[in-house]
């Protein structure tokens, strides 16, 4: 199977979106698609896999409007199907960032080709910022680049005002470089902080992934893996499934070595999750791990595995 993320950043009128809905899906219908495509005024934004014929097709209808010719595309295989379902979504926004004024179609920084990525942050006057979840963090990310920590991308302009802002105003660098998993997060980021008056603001053009793709492992600033939102988890450089899995409790990743732990209950609980839910949570979550086994011992997909924590 292929899997395709994509987006692009361009103003959509809000009657025209259920038209685009339909298209998408009957076609996604149509070639075998599963995933999300998020429509709304300020773009299109989706992750979709099947067979290369049916993500081309989606792509192609896509681009045949001008303005999404230049959709930013990264491509990548797997074994099998990494989502259960296919769905198209009208959103308030793309990426939910909670700010309505923010809109990166009108100027966003200066985009950074993979292949110049490594001469910005080894440069002393670059200030590197992953704009992604503290989740997606812990399973890597540059040497040297600074983790804000926060849960969902809504949170990053609280922290670029009580972090961002004083740390620049201490250390004065000469550039910001912002990345993130596929570009969209971090390209919606530098228009945030454009609009907040920063300067000298760059980011990773096609993000983490088209670094991976693009850069030669032995030369890469990348360590350790690179957290996907759908059921590979995490890629590792050569754009494979990584070593990490998924909590099925609450959707959050797990190294190797988490399994091991006292917390971990498969299906049930994990060490992020062990004092979140309720006794009566977990024994619905173990029903359903049993009910899970009882469809593979039988050959079949159970839909009620849980998926990634949405990408917002």
């Amino acid at each position: 199977m292929q899997v395709a993320a994509f987006y692009r950043f361009t103003p959509l009128a809000s009657d025209e979106l259920p038209g685009w809905r339909t298209r998408l899906m009957t076609l996604g219908s149509e070639v075998g698609l599963r995933g999300t495509v998020l429509l709304a005024t300020e773009g299109v934004n989706g992750t979709v896999c099947g067979p290369a014929a049916g993500v081309d097709a989606l792509l192609e209808l896509l681009q045949a409007d001008p303005r999404l010719a230049q959709l930013e595309v990264k491509r990548s295989e797997a074994e099998g199907r990494v989502f259960h379902r296919f769905k198209v979504r009208l959103k308030a926004e793309i990426v939910t960032m909670g700010q309505a004024s923010v809109a990166p179609a009108l100027g966003t920084g200066v985009p950074v080709p993979a292949e110049r990525w490594n001469a910005l942050l080894n440069d002393p006057g670059t200030l590197a910022i992953d704009t992604r979840n503290h989740y997606e963090v812990a399973l890597g990310s540059f040497d040297g680049a600074i983790d804000p920590g926060t849960e969902q991308f809504r949170d990053f302009p609280a922290w670029v005002e009580q972090h961002l802002r004083p740390l620049v105003a201490e250390r004065r660098p000469q550039r910001l470089a912002l990345f993130c998993t596929g570009g969209i997060r971090c390209e919606k980021a530098t228009a945030y902080l454009l609009a907040q008056g920063f300067d000298g603001v760059h980011q990773l053009q096609g993000g983490i992934l088209r670094y991976l793709e693009q850069v030669p492992e032995a030369e890469s600033r990348w360590r350790g893996e690179c957290y996907v939102f759908d059921q590979r988890v995490a890629l590792n450089h050569r754009l494979q499934p990584g070593s990490h899995r998924l909590c099925h409790a609450c959707g959050l990743p797990l190294a190797p070595a988490d399994l091991a732990l006292d917390s971990y209950v498969e299906g049930v609980s994990c060490r992020h999750c062990i004092d979140r839910f309720t006794p009566a949570d977990r024994e619905r979550f173990a029903e359903r791990q049993r009910q899970m086994r009882r469809a593979e011992a039988c050959g079949e997909a159970h839909i009620g595995r849980a998926m990634p924590p949405a990408n917002a």
